[in-house]
């Protein structure tokens, strides 16, 4: 049976959205306080300060710790609360929120999100670790990490239509990247436009990369774009928001519990965030995370 929650420590990003996650956080404490429980509320000056307030309130043994913020926030927290009795509450205010979308958390209203929490019921799944940084979604090496790389570098526009232009500006210079990938073992060499290791199945506000992945199965899902030119790019984008990429001629696949993904030149994205060049190993780490979640139908 759930056990009622008496405290909560709600870490707020009030940059997330555009200045969505202040407004969602203050309603998020009030409805957490008209539910009978104690909200305290953690506003960090960066994402450094962010953790540490965080890691604290997990020391002191808070009853939660409520996410307000986008998949950026969430990986931040995993950092601390991974291993930890304290369960996580999401309640989105991102523009991705692909985590969210993974345990069916309401998306676009707060009180529903906050009644999850409230209700108590957790689930318990698997993180991943890239040369000891934790994410839960996917990690991503290739075209899409040079969007990922090239749309922070930008100051113009806001929002989604920079991530559009980054996409425009990378496909002009589409390559074929060397990558040598560690697979359980087997060692191979193969040419690819991307490699994503996937600990969860979407990323990038619900593109469907690692379509399948299972979040609570102690593997991880590598997933190789072999190379594809500018048009075909273009026409296969749309269908990796249903997954049915899958079925493409250029999309390989394959079920590791350790992967090692090198080449030159790319930098690697995990949660959107950027964690460091290859090359980068990548271990599943089985049962690492509670998070609120409604019942599963």
């Amino acid at each position: 049976m759930p056990q009622p929650l008496r405290d909560a420590a709600v870490l707020v990003n009030p940059t997330a959205g555009r200045g969505k996650g202040a407004r969602v956080g203050m309603r998020t404490l009030r409805l957490l306080r008209e539910r009978g429980i104690t909200a305290h509320a953690l506003v960090g000056r960066d994402a450094d300060e962010s953790a540490d307030l965080a890691r604290v309130a997990v020391e002191k043994g808070t009853d939660a710790l409520v996410l307000v913020g986008g998949d950026g926030l969430v990986h931040q927290a995993l950092q601390v609360v991974a291993g930890t009795p304290v369960p996580v509450g999401l309640v989105p205010a991102g523009t991705g929120n692909d985590v969210a979308r993974y345990f069916g958390v309401p998306r676009r209203d707060t009180a529903a999100a906050v009644n999850v929490i409230a209700a108590g019921g957790t689930r318990t799944v698997d993180l991943a670790s890239a040369n000891g940084t934790l994410f839960v979604t996917v990690l991503a090496s290739g075209f899409d990490s040079f969007v990922n790389e090239r749309a922070n570098a930008m100051t113009w526009p806001r929002g989604q239509a920079r991530y559009n232009l980054a996409v425009a500006a990378e496909l002009r210079r589409l390559q074929s990247i060397r990558y040598t990938l560690e697979l359980d073992g087997e060692v191979r060499t193969v040419d690819a436009t991307l490699v994503a290791v996937g600990n969860g199945p979407s990323y990038g506000g619900g593109l469907r990369m690692c379509e399948g992945a299972v979040l609570d199965d102690g593997l991880l899902d590598v997933v190789v774009i072999r190379p594809v030119g500018r048009a075909e790019l273009v026409r296969v984008f749309p269908r990796l928001y249903a997954g049915s990429h899958v079925t493409h001629p250029k999309y390989e696949h394959h079920l590791v519990r350790r992967v090692t993904v090198a080449a030159a030149g790319v930098v690697a994205y995990a949660d959107g965030e950027r964690v460091g060049p290859l090359p980068m190993t990548v271990e599943c780490i089985p049962g690492a995370l509670t998070v609120f979640a409604p019942p599963t139908p």
